[in-house]
Order: structure tokens, then sequence, then C-alpha cells
């Protein structure tokens, strides 16, 4: 669930507005002193306006969501408090990934790295001591995963904001900016609409498919979840691979230079392609002790030892389609993927 919110958070706010103000992109000089400066309070203000709105309907209905995946009623109890926190903090999930969207876009990606070690550092210190209460900390159980990962993301869009406002090198928003702006807000919220949908595409088939999972009892899912946690895990540096090279496309078309667009997103192709190939065949092939690293045992482990192996099998026809679909993407081709995602999902 955390690696769906961040992919559904992060995809277009990065790419819809980073890349043409990436400086050196060929613009004028004036553009390029100022486009990656203000936008970036007024998304935030888009981003705060629509992630409030989800996330107090999710706080609210979570026991309700969970319940149309179909779920028996101990696991919607169990589950019931972590999706509460998880969906009542999408604020600092989008947030995140929005403002390191921007630092991206202005060049400074090692902020976002730093500020993602950060996030990620904090929630594996804070997980176990509020899910099994070591030391002075509370045993929350399951909700203990959500609440540690929204304040290491908290504290993480805490130090963008501080970085936004005082340290900046190739970003900084001044007080000129703090101002709201409800026309450009309108635009930024009109031109990442078919990316959400893209998003909003994906989740359906991946919810439709939990759906039908728990048609086969609740081994099948805790196998399928442990399988999918698996996969997920060996795509996150194809992730980055795929959007490097969407900034790459945004780079080379903005500086009027299409061949070294291509030529960028045929290379990264290529790398992926080798990276999840390598990926795929070991999974392939040591699929049961993988499995049993983490945690799965009996009929789960059966169930995902299959997943693992057949999702697998696909990480050789991934890596292009990742890449290609980034690179539609950057290059602001934003219905070319989003009719490939309408097909596949």
């Amino acid at each position: 669930m955390e690696m769906w919110e961040e992919c559904a958070g992060r995809q277009y706010l990065r790419l819809a507005f980073g890349f043409r103000s990436i400086p050196g992109a060929g613009g004028s000089e004036r553009a390029t002193q100022t486009a990656p400066r203000a936008p970036p309070f007024r998304r935030s203000c888009s981003a705060i306006l629509i992630s409030a709105a989800f996330g107090i309907m999710g706080a609210v209905w979570a026991e309700d969501f969970l319940r149309l995946t179909g779920t028996d009623a101990n696991v919607v109890a169990i589950g019931t408090p972590y999706t509460r926190v998880m969906l009542g903090g999408n604020v600092v999930i989008v947030l995140l990934f929005l403002q390191n969207s921007a630092f991206r876009g202005a060049g400074d990606a090692t902020t976002a790295m730093h500020v993602l070690w950060l996030a990620n550092g904090l929630n594996i210190v804070l997980d176990p001591c509020l899910i099994f209460g070591l030391g002075p900390f509370p045993e929350l159980g399951v909700q203990g995963a959500a609440v540690a990962t929204t304040i290491g993301r908290g504290t993480a869009v805490l130090v963008q904001m501080y970085i936004l406002l005082r340290r900046g090198r190739n970003l900084r928003v001044r007080l000129l900016h703090l101002r709201i702006r409800l026309a450009i807000m309108a635009r930024l919220i009109r031109l990442s609409g078919t990316a959400t949908f893209q998003t909003f595409i994906c989740m359906a088939g991946w919810i439709g498919l939990v759906r039908v999972t728990v048609s086969f009892g609740a081994e099948a899912l805790a196998g399928y979840a442990i399988a999918i946690r698996i996969v997920l895990f060996a795509l996150l540096p194809a992730w980055g691979l795929s959007n490097a090279a969407a900034t790459m496309v945004g780079q080379g078309l903005g500086a009027g230079d299409p061949e070294r667009a291509e030529k960028a997103v045929w290379i990264a192709g290529k790398m992926n392609l080798a990276f999840l190939g390598t990926i795929g065949v070991l999974f392939i092939i040591f699929a049961p002790g993988i499995v049993s690293v983490f945690g799965g045992t009996g009929e789960a482990s059966t169930y995902a030892i299959d997943c693992l192996r057949i999702v697998s099998a696909g990480f050789f026809f991934y890596p292009y389609g990742m890449v290609l679909t980034a690179a539609f993407n950057g290059a602001g081709a934003v219905w070319t993927p989003t009719i490939i995602n309408l097909s596949c999902f």
C-alpha cells in the first residue's frame, strides 16, 4: 500500500513542472532564473488542498474502503488503524515527492536523495520501536508501521521546507512567492489531470486483482502480498532509471536536441533490461529461498513462490515499457502512456 501511494503521489508532479525549468535547457535567462523558484509554493498549496480532502475521506471511511476489497472481518479489524493513519497522513506523502520533484527539476538531485535517506532512515528505526513497543515507545502493532512512516516522511517534509525557505542553492522560496494564485493552481491541477488518470488506472487494476485474490482465501492473499512486496523492491531501481530517462528527454527537447533525448531513452532501456533481466532470472531460480527470507511459510509460501516466478518472467518485457512510458510523459505526450495503461490494466 505504501509503495503505490508513493507512486501515485510523485509521478506527474515531477514530470509536468520540473523539466521545462531545468537550468541550461535552452530557454531565456529570465525563464531559467525564475521558473524553478516561483512554482513550488503554489504547487504545494494545490497539493495540500487536494491531499487533505482525500486524507479526510480516507481517515473517516478507512474501514469501508478495506471492506470493498472483500477481505474478512479479522483482516479489516487489523488493517483499519494502519489504513486510517496512512490515508490520513496522505498530505506528507504528496508533499515529500512534490518538493523533491522541484529539487530535481532545478538540478539539485542530491538534496532530494538526502531527504529520502532521512525519511526512510527514520522509518527503519521507528518501525520496530512502535510495532513491538521497544523502550519508551508504545506497542501499536501494525498501526505502528503507519505511524513510523508518517513521522519519517513528515520530518523530511519539514527539512525540505527549511531548505526551500533558507538554504536552497538552485531553488529558494522567497516572500514574494508566498502568494496564493488561484489561476496558476487551477492550471497545475488541470495539467496533472492526465497523469492522475494514469495512476488511477494502475491503482484500479491492482485493487481489482486484490479483490480477485481474496476470493481464494487468506493464504492466497498473504502469498500474493509477500511476492508483490519483493517485486516492488526489485522495481525501485528500474523506476529510478525510467524517471532519469524522462528527465533526459525533457532536457533534450528543452535544449532543442531531440536526438539526444532519443538516445537517452534507448540507453536507459538497455540498462533497465540488463538489470531487470538479471533480477528476473535470479527470482525464478531462487524464489523459494527469497520467499523464506520474507517470512513465507506453509500454503502462503507456495502461493508466494508461484506468484514471484510468474511475475518475474515479465521482467524481460517491463524494462522498455517502463522507460518508454516515462519518456512519453517527459516529452509531454501524456495521452500515449494513458492509452497504454488503459489497454494493459
